[in-house]
């Protein structure tokens, strides 16, 4: 009788047994990806805080700015981020302020509020949006333990990933490419994984996958600075609305570029020697 018992209810905990394994990897999952987010949710939380509450003595492009430093210093102070990490950031701070400074002039967007840290009609902050994104691949890619699987060659991926960034640019000028370069992207990367570590256990995931599924969560974030009026596109310029999904690929493509960049300073850093390769903190 006990014996019956066991093989009707074993499945049911066998089963049971899975879905709180897979509950409990899902919330050590979460809680990697919400600390490697610290930094992109206090820009967030600082656009809102701002749009809502008017702060003294300076505009509000030039707080933001402010917030942005002060919170860069604290998460390197902290140990947050490692130096490193810092340099990573800084270089994705001046690329991303390059693109912006170009597609604000040519009428892509706008920064219609005032401020006194602007270059050619871009607050200086705006390129910390783009250091965000460095900051959640650089810390996710620490706290996972992140490992690439078949990364293609360094000869292919540097101007797979300069053709994307310059496409940005002449586009405007001449035809734009980005879905031939997408296409490209899938040829390049079809064989291509991300191997990652949630709490002592390995999985991995296609890189285009892990491409797809960030670009379209930095559009969805997108959405959110836009209402917060961190920009504002020309179909914005009387009411907030939805940013078009065309808009995805754009971010995709960027978030590609970011990935690159990212891997192959990686790469480069795991073949230095021992010596140089140890993380400054």
């Amino acid at each position: 009788m006990a014996r019956g018992w066991e093989e009707v209810t074993s499945p049911d905990a066998s089963y049971l047994g899975r879905l709180k394994r897979y509950l409990t990897q899902l919330i050590y999952f979460g809680r990697e990806q919400a600390l490697s987010c610290v930094f992109p949710v206090v820009i967030f939380g600082s656009l809102a805080l701002t749009q809502v509450i008017p702060l003294p003595l300076l505009p509000r492009y030039d707080w933001l700015l402010l917030i942005f430093l002060l919170m860069q210093w604290w998460m390197v102070h902290s140990g947050l981020e490692t130096k490193d990490e810092l340099k990573v950031i800084t270089l994705f701070h001046l690329i991303g302020l390059a693109l912006e400074i170009f597609k604000v002039n040519m009428g892509s967007w706008s920064y219609p509020e005032e401020g006194y840290m602007k270059i050619l009609g871009v607050p200086l902050y705006s390129g910390f949006m783009y250091a965000s994104v460095a900051s959640y691949l650089c810390q996710a890619w620490r706290r996972l333990d992140v490992q690439l699987v078949k990364w293609p060659p360094f000869l292919l991926v540097v101007p797979l990933a300069a053709a994307i960034y310059l496409n940005f640019f002449v586009h405007h000028f001449w035809i734009d490419i980005r879905w031939w370069l997408s296409g490209l992207v899938l040829v390049v990367f079809w064989r291509s994984w991300v191997n990652y570590e949630v709490n002592g256990s390995r999985y991995r995931m296609p890189i285009v996958l892990s491409f797809t599924l960030i670009g379209f969560f930095i559009w969805v974030a997108e959405n959110i600075a836009t209402f917060f009026g961190a920009w504002q596109y020309p179909n914005q310029t009387d009411a907030w609305s939805l940013v078009h999904l065309g808009k995805v690929s754009s971010w995709l493509l960027l978030v590609i570029v970011s990935f690159l960049i990212v891997a192959t300073l990686k790469q480069v850093k795991r073949k230095l020697p021992v010596s140089k390769n140890k993380e400054t903190h």
